[in-house]
């Protein structure tokens, strides 16, 4: 006993000399799957998946067909939307093994779970397509387009689907029959995917509003107004989420009780050109932003100071950066991929894509996939 108490003591010291800076992890998936937008119901952007060492383009799938998604990776297949409605896959190298035609626009990401990829629709349908048998299980009808990525909840046991509407509506289905569990009215579109905190999702809106809501009833138990439209999502980590609006600023919400129980400004800007409209990456110590600026910004959470930042290459997107341990991966419209050191900022790698990007990455163990939007999907390794 006194040995292995040593043990522990060895590795926890050995831990805090590397100072490995961890975030919210990636529950419930494997390290060679990314079955959501932010692979995790909190839309933390962390994964404790490490990136190759020296990332080398192991091929490239041209589709010819633009679009808005980013990749999802399901036992090494990549999956992916295009515009016209077609769910693509392709498989670890890099040849096209899945197909299947919606026959209408479609602008969001999709999600997957056990196997069944779920997909909102411009027609205001989301519908749940099973990827062995290239079936479409259910379709719900919103009287909205949908724009929102899907995102999966477990609460008291019961596995359901949440995603916002054009129509002002936040719809909670369940997963298996597509049947209504519960709505809530709000006051505008809902762009953005909602984030996970017990029980309770949180999500901003057209309206300037940021909304928590209990899954299961649809009752909104907490609101606060930011000073803008809210075009992206939520992360959280713990009980603290970290939300931006379209004026520059971050606010930070501590949770408690179903509650924004306090809530400040980590970041205010004072610039027109530094908009925020992706989703922050979080993890213990910091808060990763990508600024309509240009920079990458890390700050730390406690004081709200600026660590580094580091001017990108081209302008920014709606692509969300991710955090892979002690690296962190981040792509430009301009098509420019980069990785830079999360603790420095200092570049490790950068590649040229020559296409635009608004896609977010996708991780795995051993590789990571970009999308363009012209459907070029890349795939690096080692």
């Amino acid at each position: 006993m006194k040995i292995y108490n040593l043990y522990i003591i060895c590795i926890s010291l050995l831990f805090s000399a590397c100072n490995i800076e961890t975030g919210g992890g990636r529950s419930g998936q494997s390290q060679g799957s990314w079955l959501s937008f932010r692979a995790d119901a909190s839309m933390s952007g962390y994964t404790d998946v490490r990136l190759p060492k020296n990332p080398v383009l192991q091929w490239a799938y041209k589709s010819d067909l633009r679009t808005a998604s980013s990749p999802l990776v399901l036992d090494g297949t990549a999956y992916w939307s295009d515009r016209r409605g077609r769910i693509q896959g392709v498989d670890r190298e890099g040849n096209l093994c899945f197909s299947y035609d919606f026959a209408t626009a479609i602008e969001a990401i999709p999600a997957i779970h056990d196997s069944v990829l779920y997909i909102g629709r411009i027609d205001g349908r989301i519908s749940a397509l099973s990827l062995s048998t290239k079936d479409t299980l259910w379709n719900y009808e919103t009287d909205g387009q949908i724009l929102a990525a899907p995102n999966f909840i477990d609460v008291g046991g019961r596995k359901v689907l949440v995603c916002g509407s054009y129509d002002n509506y936040l719809y909670t289905l369940d997963l298996k029959t597509g049947e209504e569990i519960s709505n809530i009215e709000t006051g505008y579109y809902i762009n953005g995917a909602v984030a996970l905190w017990q029980g309770h999702v949180i999500f901003g809106g057209c309206d300037a509003l940021i909304r928590m809501v209990d899954c299961l009833s649809g009752v909104e138990t907490s609101s606060m107004e930011s000073e803008a439209y809210i075009p992206s999502s939520p992360a959280i980590i713990g009980d603290y989420c970290y939300i931006a609006d379209y004026a520059g600023n971050i606010y930070e919400i501590y949770l408690k009780d179903g509650k924004f129980e306090q809530t400040r400004k980590i970041v205010s800007s004072k610039s027109k050109d530094a908009a925020f409209i992706s989703v922050p990456a979080v993890t213990n110590k910091t808060l990763y932003l990508v600024s309509d600026d240009r920079n990458v910004y890390s700050i730390d959470r406690t004081t709200g100071l600026v660590n580094w930042k580091y001017l990108l290459k081209g302008e920014t997107s709606e692509s969300s950066p991710v955090v892979c341990r002690d690296q962190l991966i981040v792509c430009t419209r301009t098509g420019i991929v980069s990785i830079l050191n999360a603790k420095t900022g200092e570049l490790a790698w950068e590649y040229d894509t020559g296409e635009q990007i608004t896609a977010s990455p996708a991780v795995i163990k051993g590789a990571f996939y970009i999308l363009t939007s012209k459907g070029t999907l890349f795939c690096f390794g080692e």
